[in-house]
């Protein structure tokens, strides 16, 4: 496992912390273009839904879309919690997290996937009280 000193923390964290403050609703037309994405973060919200398994549905029996679509979201996750040395699911798990994903991409389906975890992400960032020792929900 690879470990991080804490001369690269801070440039990371200082990266990470930048892409999560900028705003993603739009872009001057003089601005260069946009960097080429990869993965399931650049799908639509609507591709996410339809890959979620039902509500009564185990995760663990969910679509091979579903299943990379958690991969995806825990490698977000984790290197975020890296770079700011903090927990940005705040003790949540990561199905209660796709969950409240998931309930925002039935609501705005052509959101990508990427916005919908950072909306989540800042969502959780903005509540400052602390996660409970043992709680697991991101619902709450």
């Amino acid at each position: 496992m690879t470990r991080y000193t804490r001369d690269t923390r801070p440039a990371i964290a200082a990266l990470l912390a930048a892409i999560i403050a900028a705003p993603w609703t739009g872009r001057p037309a003089h601005a260069a273009p946009a960097p080429t994405l990869w993965g399931y973060g650049v799908k639509s919200c609507g591709d996410f839904v339809a890959a979620a398994p039902g509500a009564d549905t185990p995760a663990a029996v969910g679509s091979e879309d579903y299943l990379r679509y958690r991969e995806w979201l825990a490698g977000l996750v984790t290197g975020i919690n890296l770079a700011t040395a903090s927990d940005v699911l705040r003790g949540a798990e990561l199905e209660a997290a796709l969950g409240r994903i998931r309930t925002h991409c039935k609501a705005h389906p052509s959101d990508d996937f990427f916005n919908a975890s950072m909306t989540l992400i800042r969502t959780l960032g903005r509540d400052k009280s602390p996660a409970g020792k043992g709680s697991k929900s991101a619902a709450d």
